[in-house]
């Protein structure tokens, strides 16, 4: 390797340790605990952890195996058999100065749980549901009886305690039978196998082996708690766990929802979502521990509940992992490494027991996971990669070690032995899976469902998280809330629906609760649920009346993540070629995508209509294609029609970008927006008009057929007032129905004009 990779790694440490032994003597003159070594302590295992954990990775390994071996190093393992007088310093076996670092530790162990529990993705459990289970419960058997037998047969000089050895033996099958969800998933993501049909029963599969193997855990720490198998209190952790568990996800799921949204919507101080979430993992810790289970149990049950909330914004996520990444993994993974002390392998009795271990552990997992593949229904090659990525240990591993020591079931040889095993079984693992998942043919079928959700990855609908919906007590608000609740519904999302209205708030109250804007989206939500089998039972609708001056309103609701804002209101255009000063307004604070609504034809009549005719005008860019997305969800939540129109005119003459070949830009237009529609099984028909001015074009197609809706997408042009060029102009003035304008977040320059 280049020294220049190595470089960092050899001169920040040594610097470090130069420091700490020009002041170890100072310290030692303390009767208490040192702060200064406490930080140089922490300094020396995240510098030397990262930067090792750097290097894992370029070569095709997983930075925890870095951090790792950042542990060993420091440790006496190495540095403390090279120059013991300096690791003592650094590192002394004061109870005091010990229990300082361990708190941190400690600390950390619950963050990795939480960040574990936010990267397990349960519909992908659920969707793979029982072939997953079975193989699991095959994974977790075998692997789990050979490390049990192991415990029954190992000296009682490797035992803390020999009288509880059944303890121990159930530990090593719990250690021996688990695998890394962390670990697992990366190595499946980086090699894209993420979406395919092994790699999803891989990580479901490694996501049931570590919820179970958290629940075991907790029931041996009950044991070890009790020191005999208490039939009371084992009867007292399970139910505890399984009433917890059931809590958890019913009542538990909504209410951390609530509290995730609360807090982003009404705390303004910094990282207010990230205070709540640390808050719900340590409640949950708490609750685990007072039901007699362990407080890792709570905190990855948190981590769970947390990942799952439909608003926790991409800032806030990758925020929280930035802090346990590069503050709390080092040092935790850094002082199971400095606990581990691979100079007692120098025994031939050790090091042939940990070879041992390590092929008991190998072999049971890997026959373990193959045989259940193969009972669950994959073929051979399936079943080869399935069982090469179920035997990395890494992190979860080294987590259930530590636990193992500090609550006396391990010895330290033993945790030593263990940590050696996570570490040669995750670094075997990567490689592997690579060489098995490469081998891996694509069936048409799959091939045909990844081709569909790359497709819905990119677009616009698909990746709508949380919409917000400003209207006031006109009836084009209500046709718009009918327009937002189609939209929100067909997955689900949560939808807030702010009142803008000068006496929002007194003719809010006024009206009937059944006739009001909350009603009308939740009605839309279930039109969904009927006619595309959506996500309406879990709609939630918040609601929230215009306090200040309407800027600063849509200001503040702005800073809180929508990423799509309707507008209703009663007047949308004004005199001269301009919107309304309220749409100006609004515009003018929301940076992220438009959807006004104009009501107009049978919808002043009708707001709520049973069915949507739409005509969705297409160009071929991006902007056109989110209207052709929104137009295709409006008709398929909606039950109605769709038309798509193109004109071509000379000005799109090789405007047409990423056109199939061998087709015409017109052809290849109107193709994508078919192959659009087929995706969502809705029927459409499309339109071809040639030479003619685009706004002509579209207003033809509007009296000549039986369209209700209009619906363009739009781009937003630099100009001193709200402006989407005069195509866009021309449809929502003169247009005799109802026009939905869908634009981007992005300001383009005006077209410049031609001679």
């Amino acid at each position: 390797m280049p020294w220049r990779l190595l470089r960092p790694v050899v001169l920040v440490p040594a610097a470090l340790v130069l420091t700490t032994l020009a002041a170890s003597a100072e310290a030692g003159k303390s009767a208490g605990p040192s702060e200064f070594l406490l930080i140089v302590q922490i300094a020396l295992l995240i510098a030397v952890g990262r930067g090792l954990g750097e290097i894992m990775q370029r070569i095709g390994q997983p930075s925890v195996i870095g951090e790792l071996l950042a542990g060993i190093i420091l440790g006496p393992s190495l540095f403390g058999w090279i120059w013991p007088e300096a690791q003592h310093a650094i590192f002394p076996n004061a109870p005091e100065q010990r229990a300082m670092i361990d708190g941190i530790a400690q600390v950390g162990i619950l963050l990795l749980l939480l960040l574990t529990g936010m990267e397990t993705d349960l519909k992908l459990v659920r969707k793979v549901g029982k072939a997953a289970i079975a193989i699991s419960i095959a994974g977790i058997v075998v692997p789990f009886a050979c490390g049990f037998a192991l415990g029954e047969f190992l000296p009682d000089a490797l035992l803390p305690n020999p009288q509880q050895r059944l303890v121990a033996s159930l530990f090593m099958g719990t250690a021996l039978s688990i695998s890394s969800v962390k670990i697992v998933a990366v190595v499946v993501r980086e090699m894209n196998f993420m979406r395919r049909n092994v790699g999803q029963i891989i990580v479901a599969t490694a996501v049931i082996d570590d919820t179970i193997g958290w629940i075991i855990i907790a029931v041996i720490f009950s044991l070890a708690s009790h020191g005999t198998l208490d039939i009371a209190s084992v009867a007292k952790a399970v139910l505890g766990t399984l009433a917890f568990l059931a809590v958890s996800f019913t009542i538990g799921r909504r209410l951390v929802f609530q509290l995730i949204r609360w807090a982003n919507d009404n705390l303004v101080s910094a990282a207010a979502v990230i205070t709540v979430i640390l808050l719900l993992m340590s409640v949950m810790a708490m609750i685990t521990h007072l039901v007699g289970v362990h407080t890792v149990l709570g905190a990855f049950v948190a981590g769970v509940l947390v990942g799952e909330s439909p608003i926790l914004t991409r800032q806030i996520d990758e925020r929280l992992r930035g802090l346990i990444s590069s503050f709390f993994m080092p040092v935790f993974f850094g002082l199971a490494g400095l606990s581990a002390d691979l100079s007692v392998l120098r025994d031939p009795d050790l090091l042939m027991l940990t070879g041992l271990l390590v092929v008991i552990a190998s072999v049971g997992k890997f026959g373990g996971a193959f045989v259940g593949g193969t009972v669950g229904g994959l073929s051979t090659r399936e079943s080869l990669a399935l069982a090469s990525g179920m035997n990395a240990r890494g992190s979860t591993e080294v987590i259930i070690a530590t636990i193992g020591l500090s609550i006396g079931v391990l010895s330290q040889n033993l945790f030593t032995m263990i940590v050696t095993m996570a570490i040669v079984t995750t670094m075997a693992m990567p490689p592997m899976l690579r060489a098995a998942l490469a081998r891996l043919p694509m069936n048409k079928e799959e091939k045909e469902r990844l081709e569909r959700e790359e497709f819905e990855k990119r677009g616009f609908v698909a990746n709508l998280e949380r919409p917000l919906l400003a209207v006031d007590e006109s009836v084009n608000a209500t046709f718009a809330a009918r327009i937002a609740g189609l939209i929100a519904g067909m997955r689900g999302l949560p939808i807030t629906v702010l009142h803008i209205g000068q006496r929002a708030k007194e003719q809010e109250k006024g009206r009937d609760e059944k006739d009001s804007h909350e009603a009308v989206v939740k009605k839309a939500a279930e039109t969904v649920s009927i006619n595309s089998a959506g996500d309406a039972g879990k709609f939630d609708v918040v609601t929230r009346t215009r306090q200040t001056e309407l800027g600063a309103t849509i200001a503040d609701e702005a800073r809180k993540g929508f990423d799509l804002l309707v507008v209703g209101i009663d007047r949308v255009t004004a005199t001269k070629d301009r919107f309304d000063r309220r749409i100006d307004d609004i515009a003018a604070q929301f940076e992220g995508p438009l959807a006004i609504v104009a009501a107009k034809g049978r919808h002043l009549k009708q707001p709520m209509p049973d069915t949507l005719n739409i005509l969705v005008p297409v160009s071929g860019s991006g902007v056109s294609k989110r209207g052709a997305e929104i137009a295709v969800a409006l008709a398929q939540a909606g039950s109605g029609s769709l038309r798509v129109i193109y004109v071509a005119t000379t000005r799109d003459k090789g405007a047409q970008r990423g056109a199939s070949r061998g087709l015409s830009q017109e052809t290849a237009i109107l193709k994508d927006a078919s192959d659009l529609a087929a995706r969502y099984d809705v029927d459409i028909t499309t339109t071809l008009r040639v030479n003619r001015a685009p706004e002509a074009a579209i207003l033809r197609e509007i009296d000549t057929t039986d369209v209700d809706l209009v619906v363009m997408g739009v781009d937003r042009i630099q100009a001193d007032h709200l402006s989407f060029g005069g195509v866009a102009d021309a449809v929502l003035r003169q247009s005799k129905v109802s026009v939905l304008l869908v634009s981007s977040g992005e300001v383009r320059q005006a077209p410049a004009e031609k001679a």
